[in-house]
């Protein structure tokens, strides 16, 4: 499989270089991001490993230019370590983001988890109703009001807007949001979905959070 490093820092660039040959994969080593840009518009890669910043043109504008003209994994390979950076970078469409100084063997197996399942990307903005949820940003909104939520909490509103009309078992959702399996009679799901809806629900006329009987919960306008 062929990869594109684009690296303006020559002994991270040939250091990058040559790691990935000895694991297996064909590389080709950007030195500025005009350079990048044109051989990822003019060379079949399957993955771009992208610095921010390049001479010429910055890693961001590198970005999305690629992401008008092809759609293929990048991983932001960068220093700049900022919260913002990592939002910015991943709202351009990179798939991943690795900050400096960085594992060689955790870069590795990222770049395997994206050519082993390609290209897919999950919505980063969910609008139901009067209900926003930014993922990237970690927000959420009902009718202009921000909704404060745990960390568990924004992971199981989360999980119910994207599959929204689905309805999901207590052990899915105890699986995907605990990453865990519960015994049945825990209900540690019932108690995240009941603190949920204090938060979600409660302050509001239309209620989103369903109970299915028997199986679950269930996100939408109607049970």
């Amino acid at each position: 499989m062929s990869i594109l490093v684009v690296e303006d820092d020559p002994k991270t660039g040939d250091y990058l270089k040559k790691g990935l040959k000895e694991s297996g994969y064909a590389v080709d080593l950007a030195r500025t991001g005009t350079d990048g840009l044109h051989m990822a518009l003019e060379h079949p890669y399957e993955l771009v490993i992208l610095d921010v910043m390049l001479p010429g043109i910055d890693g961001w504008e590198v970005m999305r230019a690629l992401r008008s003209k092809r759609d293929l994994p990048v991983i932001f390979l960068t220093a700049r370590d900022h919260v913002n950076d990592r939002i910015h970078g991943l709202e351009l469409g990179a798939d991943d983001y690795l900050v400096k100084p960085f594992s060689f063997t955790e870069l590795v197996l990222r770049v395997r988890t994206l050519l082993r399942r390609g290209v897919v990307r999950e919505a980063d903005f969910f609008e139901f109703a009067d209900l926003k949820l930014d993922v990237l940003r970690r927000k959420v909104t009902r009718q202009g009001v921000d909704i404060t939520l745990t960390n568990k909490e924004f992971m199981l509103l989360h999980l119910l807007v994207k599959r929204q009309g689905e309805a999901l078992s207590r052990t899915q959702i105890a699986s995907e949001v605990w990453d865990m399996n519960f015994d049945s009679d825990t209900n540690v799901v019932d108690v995240a979905v009941k603190r949920l809806r204090a938060k979600v629900d409660q302050p509001f006329e239309k209620k989103l959070i369903h109970t299915v009987r028997s199986i679950g919960y269930t996100f939408g306008e109607g049970a």
